[in-house]
Order: C-alpha cells, then structure tokens, then sequence
C-alpha cells in the first residue's frame, strides 16, 4: 500500500502544479464554471501538498537521524534513536493524514445531507435513544458550523421521537455523515424499567445526499399524491385545512408524507425533495449492491439494515462493528464527538480504494 501512497501522491503533486498553471491563465477567468470548479480542485490539493512537504521533510530529517543512531558515541547514538522513534511516529501520522485526501472524490460528497432518523425496535426506549441520536448529531452538526433545515419532525411519549428528516448544509456533509447509514443499538436500563432490567433497543438512520431535478426525473403519471388535515397541537392551518400531503411513487412503492410546513403547496415541495433524494439514494445503493458483490467492502453504505454501532450505557462504551473502533468514554460521544469514529471509516474506506 505505502508504493500505492507513494504514487497517488506524486500525482497529486502534479496535478497541483497543472491547476495552479491553468488558474494563472486569463482565459480560464472568462468560463466562470470552469473557474469555479478548477478553484475547489485547487483548494483540496493544497492541503495535499502541504501534508506531502511535510512528510519529505520528517523522511529526510528520519533518515538523518537513523544514520546518526549508527555513531560510536553512545549518549550521541542514544539521543539519535529517542529521534528515530519521534519522526516514524511522525511520518506514520501524516501518512494517514494524507491518506483519504488522494482518494478521487465522489461528486456528491459536497452536496447537501437528507438525514433521517426513526425509532426502531424497542417501543417507548427506542424512540427516547432516537430523541439521543438526533441531540447528537444536531451538536455535531453545530460545532462544524453546518446548518440544520428541518423538514419533517413527529414527537412520541415520554419526550421520544418517532421520526425527525431534517437537511444538512455545509462543505461536505453528505461525505462525511454518510457512514452514519444503519442501524443504532443502545443497550441500558430504560427511565420506564422499574426492575433495573438492561433492554437492548434500536433506532435507524439514513443520510442520502440531495437529490438535483437533473439526478432523477420523476414522471406527474408516477405519482399518487393525497391530501388530508394535518394531526398535531392545533394552530393556525393546523387541523382545519387539507394541507398535509402524501406522495406516493408507484413504481417502486416509495411513500413520503409531509405536514409540517403551513401550506399544501410548501408540504408538497418538501415531500418531493425527500423523494427525489430516496429515489437517488436507491439507485446508489444498488449500485453499491453490484460492486460489494464483486469485492467485500468493509464500509459499505449499501445495505441499510445493517447494524453499524452499539451504545452500551452501563459499560460507557460505544463500539463501531464495522472498523472495530471502540470507545470508553459514550457521554463524550452523545454529546457529538463523532471524529474517531469518521476517521476510521473514512481511512477504511481510503484504504481499500487505494488497493483496488
């Protein structure tokens, strides 16, 4: 894999030096579109570049210092080899670092995030860690700087959630919440157990990237839309017009239901846009279907049943199932540290592209 590294990173060097060139030149200032996406290409290379001097840098200084490690002099050859430890570690650091920068980007890792979360298996527990998720991820999401769009929310009892879609927006948040596809186990006592019982319940999420009108075309004689009076605390278009609207696509059997928004027409927008990601996710997964059958993939976002994480509240420990990353510290984490976890996936995910 270090050869593969060695290559993608010269390529990337390369290419960096070809993009700054072309930016140079002032017929590329006259294709606005051109300039646009050369700059984004120029931005994520230069972080490539400064990660890869880096690394040169700490080889150089390694290979200064190994050969020192040889001397006579034994404080000299000791205090050389204390180095030799420190710049390997260093070099390994950065390697990792540069690792998941030279993997081709997939287009819709910049898009915008669809996030979904449901209460699963579990009753009144599941829709109360369902509430635990969507706290989660909402700090995660704020700390990063993103912004939250809500589109679609359903409360339960005992201040659960039975459902919650909301929009992410920021730079890459499909790409880097996308792992977060699958099913959540929590293990702990529930508020409602008298007995002290451990219950062990669950909740899905499911984050698709936003769909364009130009990634899936969705036919008027495809769907079946309804309308009804919204349920919920009353208010004004609350529960006195028709104004909720279900969607459904007849040919694959897709339904989305929308009642949040104050009219039919916005309802209506809203439900379309879920849509349209649902339709562009199914068409993803499948995709991801055919290739993990022709190689295993140890991050695949194909399949959504798959159970992804566990939360075990009385051993404080969460355990990501699919990099084998496990953490004793689960207050750090629902309160939406989420890092070692991406990291991981994402280096997985580096790693076995590199390879293939």
């Amino acid at each position: 894999m270090l050869n593969h590294l060695r290559e993608r990173t010269a390529e990337a060097l390369r290419r960096a030096t070809e993009v700054e060139q072309v930016l140079a030149d002032p017929e590329t200032v006259k294709d606005a579109q051109r300039l646009a996406e050369l700059g984004r290409e120029h931005h994520r290379l230069a972080e490539v570049v400064v990660k890869a001097n880096r690394l040169y840098k700490a080889e150089a200084e390694l290979a200064d210092a190994r050969e020192m490690a040889q001397g006579d002099d034994p404080d000299f050859a000791a205090e050389a080899k204390a180095e030799v430890d420190r710049l390997e570690t260093e070099c390994a650091a950065i390697e990792k670092a540069l690792l998941p920068l030279l993997i081709p980007r997939d287009p819709l890792d910049d898009r915008p995030a669809i996030f979904e979360i449901r209460a699963g298996t579990g009753g009144d527990e599941a829709a109360l860690f369902a509430a635990d998720l969507l706290r989660m991820y909402t700090r995660f999401i704020e700390r990063r700087g993103w912004r939250i769009e809500g589109i679609s929310h359903s409360d339960a009892t005992l201040g659960g959630i039975k459902e919650s879609i909301f929009k992410v927006r920021g730079d890459g948040a499909f790409g880097m919440l996308r792992w977060e596809s699958g099913v959540h186990r929590v293990q702990r006592v529930p508020a409602t157990e008298s007995q002290g019982r451990i219950h062990t319940s669950a909740a899905t999420v499911a984050v698709l990237p936003e769909a364009e009108e130009v990634d899936v075309r969705i036919e008027d004689k495809d769907l079946r839309i309804d309308v009804f009076r919204s349920s919920g605390p009353g208010g004004q278009s609350v529960n006195t017009t028709d104004s909720a609207v279900r969607i459904t696509h007849l040919p694959t059997g897709l339904v989305v239901s929308q009642q949040d928004q104050k009219s039919q027409l916005q309802n209506k927008a809203k439900g379309m846009e879920v849509l349209r990601a649902r339709l562009l996710d199914l068409r993803l997964s499948e995709q991801e279907s055919e290739r993990s059958r022709m190689r295993k993939s140890q991050v695949s976002t194909g399949d959504r049943s798959a159970k992804i994480r566990t939360y075990n509240f009385p051993q404080g420990r969460v355990t990501d199932h699919r990099v084998g990353v496990t953490l004793y510290d689960i207050a750090r984490v629902m309160d939406g540290d989420l890092s070692p976890f991406l990291d991981a996936l994402a280096l997985a995910n580096a790693e076995e592209k590199l390879t293939s």
